[in-house]
């Protein structure tokens, strides 16, 4: 394994930065290549077929480009869609993200969990069978908040997200039944957690908030145990679409580590 080989983590957009910041905690030495498809946004609003053809397609040819060690499919839209296909044609290790039922499962008292995601990811059969075998006699309550996603990234470039969109989150889940006992919410997308706080003070006192990135994280660590890592230049970030819009996150992006900025 080549030393400088980079790990590569790709999202849809700016909500991997929350696996990046975990995964700088357990590995601070290891290159990263961190890919967002920009211009692809929003994947929750695509069909199935677009979503794994796209994928597939970066992917493969991130791949060939940048030799990583590792990928990280940093968004769960993408992996529960995407994963199986991504791994038949790469021949690399691939990690995806799931919501964090099984944790959520564990932490909650009154048995009533919330599901925030994409409209693509609520609706995967793979979520279902996460229920059947991790939340058993437990309610999960699920609500596509795709509004979400663009206010993740309107905060990552320092701007003002409307409140109304938060609090409508947290309405789509208490409206529906058993949702006045929610006490735990899985943000089942990357990008939510970029907005946690916001999202707390919608729901207000009482609820405890999941998500996968520091599980993610140790995974990647688990896998590359034992590998040299040598970062021989500075890490830096892939965007599709206009450069205009990532030239705004560049400052952000420092503060993940993350010093240099380039198309693909």
């Amino acid at each position: 394994m080549d030393p400088a080989a980079p790990i590569l983590l790709f999202d849809s957009g700016v909500g991997g930065l929350t696996v990046l910041a975990e995964l700088r905690k357990l590995l601070p030495d290891a290159p990263v290549i961190y890919a967002a498809d920009t211009a692809g946004l929003p994947y929750g609003e695509k069909t199935e077929a677009e979503i794994a053809a796209r994928v597939a397609g970066l992917l493969g040819r991130l791949g060939e480009r940048y030799k990583p060690r590792l990928i990280t499919i940093a968004c769960n839209t993408a992996s529960t869609i995407a994963l199986g296909m991504v791994r038949d044609v790469l021949h690399v290790p691939i990690v995806g993200t799931v919501p964090a039922i099984k944790p959520a499962a564990a932490l909650t008292k009154t048995g009533s969990i919330g599901l925030l995601g994409t409209a693509a990811t609520i609706r995967q059969g793979y979520v279902d069978r996460l229920e059947a075998e991790f939340a058993n006699g437990k309610r999960l309550i699920r609500h596509a908040a795709p509004d979400l996603v663009e206010a993740a990234e309107i905060v990552l470039r320092g701007g003002l997200p409307d409140p109304a969109v938060f609090t409508a989150a947290a309405e789509g889940l208490r409206a529906q039944a058993g949702g006045d006992e929610i006490d735990t919410v899985v943000l089942a997308c990357t990008h939510f957690p970029l907005v946690e706080s916001q999202l707390s003070t919608a729901f207000g006192p009482g609820v405890n908030f999941v998500h996968g990135a520091e599980g993610i994280a140790r995974r990647i660590e688990f896998l590359t145990r034992g590998q040299t890592f040598e970062r021989e230049v500075p890490d830096m970030a892939l965007f599709t679409g206009d450069a205009a819009r990532f030239g705004q996150l560049a400052e952000a992006l420092k503060r993940y580590g993350l010093e240099r900025t380039e198309s693909f």
